[in-house]
C-alpha cells in the first residue's frame, strides 16, 4: 500500500467551531479520520499534522517519505514561498486542498502562491474534497498524464495519456460534470483517464471553463468543441487515431458530449462550430440531456438558468443552440436507478434516437468510480464505441 501525508496549516486546529458556515462543522480530528478511511479505499496508508508554524510545516514536507501528500495550508497560501519552495523540493505529488471556494471569497484569497508548485488544487467542495485529492493521486500514480494545453486560457488544458505500443490509439475524450460550475473540474474523470489506457484506448480528459470562471453558454460549450478539435493537433506526435474519436460525458459533461457531437448544427459561426474532428460516437454517463426537464426539476439547485444565463425557453435561439441534437453519431446513455443528482427518468424520456443501458444500483458517482461494477458496464460501452472490441 502506498503511503500520504495529509498535512494542515493555521488555525485548521479550529475546524468545527471557527466559522462554520465556511468551513463546516466537522473537527479536524474526524476530518482526519475520514481521511484515513478516504485514503485507504484509494490505496493509501494514511499519517496527519497540523501545525500553526509556517517553519514546522516545511520541516514536516521535508521529512515526509511519503508517496503523496494533500496540503491544506490555511491562510500561509496566500504569501509562503518557503511553503511552495519546500513542496518543489519534494519528489511526492502534492494536491493543494482548500474546504471552502476561495475563488468565491476576498480577494486576497483567491491567490495562491504553492499552487504552481502543486499538482492540482481542489476547493470548494467542503470536507469531500479530500476523498477527491486521494482519488486524484491514485490515478496520478498509476499512470501519469502528460498536461498538455489546446487555447489560451488556464482553463484550455487536458490530460493526455496514451497506450504504450505504436498505435495509432483511438481516442475518448472526457468531459467532466458538476452542473456546469466552478469548482467541479477535470480531476472527477481522474478514475477512467487512467483505467480506459490499460485497455487499449487513449484518453484526453479535458478541462473548461465553468460557470464561475468565465464560462456559460456559450463559452463552455466553444471549449469543449476546441479541446476535441485538438486531437487533431495532438495525433501525428502522440500516436492519435483522429478517425477513431469517442466522446464520453458525465452528468452536465454528459450534455457537453452530446452537444459537441452535433456542434456544427447548433452553433453555427461560432468558433471551434466547423469540427475538425469528427467523434464516432457518443457515450454518455447519467447525463444532463435535456435541459428544460432538468430546469424545471431543479436539478442543480438552479444550474440550468446559471449555465444559459436566463430561464430555458424552448422557442429561443439560445436554449435550440444549447440542446443537443441527438443520434448524429451513434449514441450510447448509460444510467444508474439509483441516481439522486439526475434521476434516472430524464435518460428514460430521451426516446429511441439513444440507447440507453440501466445500470442496476448504481448511484451518480458509480459511473465514475473505477472500483464500481456499474463502471465495467460503462467501460465496455465505451471500448465497444471506439471499435477497441
Amino acid at each position: 500500500m502506498r503511503s500520504a501525508l495529509v498535512l494542515h496549516g493555521p488555525n485548521l486546529n479550529l475546524l468545527g467551531t471557527r466559522r462554520p458556515e465556511v468551513y463546516g462543522a466537522t473537527t479536524l480530528a474526524d476530518l482526519e479520520d475520514r481521511c484515513r478511511e478516504w485514503g485507504a479505499a484509494a490505496g493509501f496508508a494514511v499519517e496527519c499534522h497540523q501545525s500553526n508554524h509556517e517553519g514546522d510545516l516545511v520541516d514536516r514536507l521535508h521529512a515526509a517519505g511519503t508517496d503523496a501528500v494533500l496540503l491544506n495550508a490555511g491562510a500561509l497560501t496566500h504569501y509562503s514561498y518557503a511553503l511552495h519552495d519546500a513542496v518543489e523540493a519534494i519528489a511526492a505529488p502534492v494536491v493543494e486542498v482548500h474546504i471552502s471556494n476561495v475563488r468565491a471569497r476576498e480577494a486576497w484569497r483567491r491567490t495562491s502562491v504553492v499552487a504552481p508548485a502543486c499538482v492540482a488544487t481542489i476547493y470548494g467542495r467542503g470536507i469531500q474534497g479530500y476523498r477527491w485529492a486521494f482519488e486524484h493521486l491514485a490515478a496520478r500514480l498509476a499512470w501519469e498524464p502528460e498536461v498538455v494545453g489546446y487555447g489560451p486560457g488556464a482553463d484550455h488544458v487536458g490530460d493526455l495519456r496514451v497506450p504504450a505500443g505504436p498505435g495509432p490509439h483511438p481516442v475518448a475524450v472526457l468531459v467532466h460534470g458538476g452542473f456546469w460550475r466552478d469548482p467541479w473540474q477535470r480531476d472527477l474523470m481522474d478514475g477512467l483517464a487512467a483505467d480506459l489506457p490499460t485497455h487499449g484506448l487513449a484518453t484526453w480528459n479535458v478541462e473548461y471553463r465553468r460557470a464561475g470562471t468565465g464560462g456559460g453558454w456559450p463559452e463552455t460549450a466553444v471549449d469543449v468543441g476546441a479541446a476535441v478539435d485538438h486531437v487533431a493537433a495532438l495525433a501525428a506526435d502522440r500516436a492519435l487515431d483522429p478517425a477513431r474519436v469517442v466522446l464520453v460525458g458525465h452528468s452536465a459533461g454528459g450534455h457537453l458530449a452530446l452537444w459537441a457531437a452535433a456542434r456544427a448544427e447548433l452553433l453555427p459561426g461560432a468558433p471551434g462550430a466547423a469540427p475538425a474532428v469528427q467523434p464516432i460516437g457518443v457515450v454518455a454517463l447519467a447525463p444532463v440531456a435535456d435541459l428544460a426537464a432538468a430546469f424545471h426539476a431543479g436539478l442543480g439547485e438552479g444550474a440550468v438558468a446559471e449555465f444559459l444565463a436566463g430561464h430555458p425557453d424552448r422557442e429561443s435561439a439560445r436554449y435550440h443552440q444549447a440542446t443537443p441534437v441527438l443520434g448524429i453519431v451513434p449514441t450510447v446513455v448509460v444510467h444508474g436507478d439509483r441516481d439522486d443528482r439526475v434521476p434516472i427518468g430524464h435518460s428514460r424520456g430521451l426516446g429511441d434516437r439513444v440507447a440507453l443501458i440501466e445500470a442496476a444500483g448504481a448511484d451518480h458517482f458509480d459511473l465514475i468510480d473505477p472500483r464500481s461494477k456499474a463502471w465495467e458496464g460503462a467501460r465496455y460501452q465505451i471500448l465497444a464505441a471506439a471499435g477497441v472490441y
